[in-house]
């Protein structure tokens, strides 16, 4: 069976995405074929496409979630049935297409709820903001905590999640639009850092003291400042690398009094097992459900027209996430 796709043969800016023609397999033991509703659009597959990130063997199909429906299932799936709203976000790569087949064990139940458009603007980006929160570091009442790209996708997300849990949030933006957006999304006092030095701004709001975490998704503009707003035993989270590597770290170089952590979690290490997978994405419904998290779509594009999606998103005028719709 035949399926349309955006599909890219080699790395490059966003021309390089092509809307072909391609093969879908049957359903084997333990898979489902899916009709891709709405699509999510990361920087994963951006960096991908750019030859920043690692890429799969090309040509590829780039994406890792949507929202989805049943089409057909193999033998020995019982979960699900055609016909039944999903939701994903999985490697192999793919979701920039029509439709294709996934295990089964790699598909979340849509509850009556949760709409595609929410379902595939957030299973990603919200299943990493809640590991970043509530287990890379803990968050709670009493701390305050350093967002980057604050009125991003993921970032809007982490600071109202955060915010819920009782953290006094401080974000990072690059434009007074997005400092009025991260103000409206979980932030208590918000820097633009293309006006501003983020540094001095995190000391004067910390009295000196530094904070316990930094939640950093930009990378190499951002990664060495972040690491002089820690506290002396503060943990700092790389998730992103919207502006590329960050330069090596010297360790022994640091400032003896300072006892930094650092860590690169990453969001399929979280999500592995099939328990991990939906208890996360329950805790995410949740706190969907409940207003604590709130979602407000940067744009919506048809999927043949990736390549201005991508254009827009590497433009930094977004402001939430990015969707496609098949």
């Amino acid at each position: 069976m035949k399926t349309n796709a955006i599909r890219f043969h080699t790395v490059g800016d966003p021309d390089v995405l092509r809307w072909e023609e391609i093969e879908v397999p049957t359903p084997g033991p333990g898979e489902v074929l899916l009709r891709n509703v709405v699509i999510g659009v990361n920087m994963k597959e951006i960096g991908e496409r750019q030859g920043a990130y690692p890429c799969p063997p090309l040509p590829t199909v780039p994406g890792i979630e949507a929202a989805a429906v049943v089409v057909e299932t193999g033998a020995g799936v019982s979960e699900f049935k055609p016909g039944d709203r999903v939701c994903y976000a999985t490697v192999p790569t793919g979701s920039y297409c029509e439709q294709r087949v996934l295990p089964a064990e790699r598909l979340i139940a849509l509850p009556d709820d949760i709409s595609d458009e929410l379902a595939a603007a957030t299973i990603h980006k919200g299943m990493t903001a809640r590991y970043l929160v509530r287990k890379t570091f803990v968050v709670g009442a009493g701390h305050t905590v350093l967002v980057h790209a604050a009125a991003g996708g993921t970032g809007s997300l982490v600071c109202q999640w955060a915010k819920h849990l009782g953290a006094t949030v401080i974000g990072t933006v690059g434009s007074a639009r997005k400092a009025d957006y991260a103000r409206a999304h979980g932030c208590d006092h918000v820097i633009n850092y293309s006006e501003e030095d983020f540094v001095a701004c995190v000391h004067e709001i910390t009295g000196g003291a530094g904070l316990p975490v930094v939640y950093d998704s930009v990378g190499h503009a951002t990664f060495a400042q972040s690491l002089e707003c820690l506290d002396p035993f503060g943990l700092m989270v790389l998730y992103g690398i919207a502006s590329g590597h960050p330069p090596p770290l010297e360790l022994m170089k640091f400032d003896i009094w300072k006892s930094y952590f650092y860590t690169r979690p990453s969001f399929f290490a979280h999500t592995k097992r099939r328990e991990d997978l939906l208890a996360s994405a329950e805790d995410l419904f949740a706190v969907l459900r409940s207003g604590a998290v709130r979602v407000e779509i940067g744009g919506r594009f048809a999927l043949r027209d990736a390549a201005s999606a991508h254009r827009k998103v590497e433009s930094r005028g977004t402001i939430g996430p990015v969707l496609l719709f098949s």
